[in-house]
């Protein structure tokens, strides 16, 4: 197994010659050139190596686009990297979390879809389950084996009970379905409301809550609307919390102090 996690698009933002000026979006998209450049230099050394038939390989980035990146300035030019999603990098909103994630199977497997929510913890469990290996009850607590998703040409039932994300400061989302639940009145980052301006934070509700299926973009709080709703995912949230894990098993102990200071809400 290789794991390469390359430095760009990270900062500093540095393409080399052969790139920079040639993506129209500035250095930052100049720089995403070189990454793709980079992923082919990879898949060639997969083929080169004779194991292409017997290799999965996963692309995928660990969170949004971050301001660093220029975000007003590409979006001038034509290109919103975080598509109609709210907020980037840091936040808890859906520009801060959802990411590319591109899977290319051993031949045989036909191209399709998974139109479920997964999360990039997940490939713990789908890599120990493509060994043979049974996770003990300490390991991969928050782990879901994807390989019934990769497999299937159809989409099936929901792998995930519920996924659970946090922002840079800590605050926590839980989203089960077409539901997500902040449990912030803020972004929990570094968009607007950011968890510092209390003169905003004291005019809005202490949670969000977004149905996902007509408002992807996160602009329409229903918290009020769906206080049932607020308390199923709250609750689920407590119970993953007290339980150490997300997923079926036996109880684990969290790490560091707890509770939490992000854990003010709970009962």
């Amino acid at each position: 197994m290789l794991y390469l996690p390359l430095p760009a698009p990270h900062t500093p933002i540095l393409p080399s010659a052969e790139f920079r000026g040639k993506s129209g979006l500035g250095e930052y998209g100049d720089f995403v050139l070189m990454v793709d450049a980079m992923v082919g230099q990879v898949l060639d050394a997969v083929t080169a190596s004779g194991e292409e038939a017997n290799t999965i390989v996963v692309f995928t980035t660990d969170n949004g686009c971050s301001p660093a990146a220029g975000i007003d300035e590409m979006k001038a030019l034509g290109h919103s990297p975080n598509s109609i999603y709210r907020g980037h990098k840091a936040d808890l909103f859906d520009g801060g979390h959802r990411i590319p994630c591109v899977l290319r199977s051993p031949a045989g497997a036909k191209p399709h879809r998974v139109d479920q929510t997964i999360c990039l913890t997940d490939f713990y469990a789908t890599f120990a389950a493509i060994n043979n290996y049974r996770l003990r009850d300490s390991e991969g607590e928050d782990s879901y084996n994807l390989l019934p998703a990769i497999r299937s040409e159809r989409e099936i039932a929901p792998i995930r009970e519920a996924t659970v994300h946090h922002s840079i400061e800590g605050q926590f989302t839980i989203r089960q379905g077409d539901w997500k639940l902040l449990l912030s009145p803020s972004s929990g980052g570094w968009s607007a409301p950011i968890p510092t301006d209390m003169a905003a934070l004291a005019l809005l509700p202490p949670v969000q809550l977004y149905d996902m299926r007509v408002d992807p973009g996160e602009k329409n709080n229903v918290e009020a609307d769906h206080p049932e709703v607020v308390d199923r995912l709250k609750n689920l949230l407590i119970k993953y919390i007290k339980e150490g894990r997300s997923t079926p098993g036996v109880p684990q102990r969290n790490d560091g102090a707890y509770p939490w200071k992000q854990l003010d809400w709970m009962e």
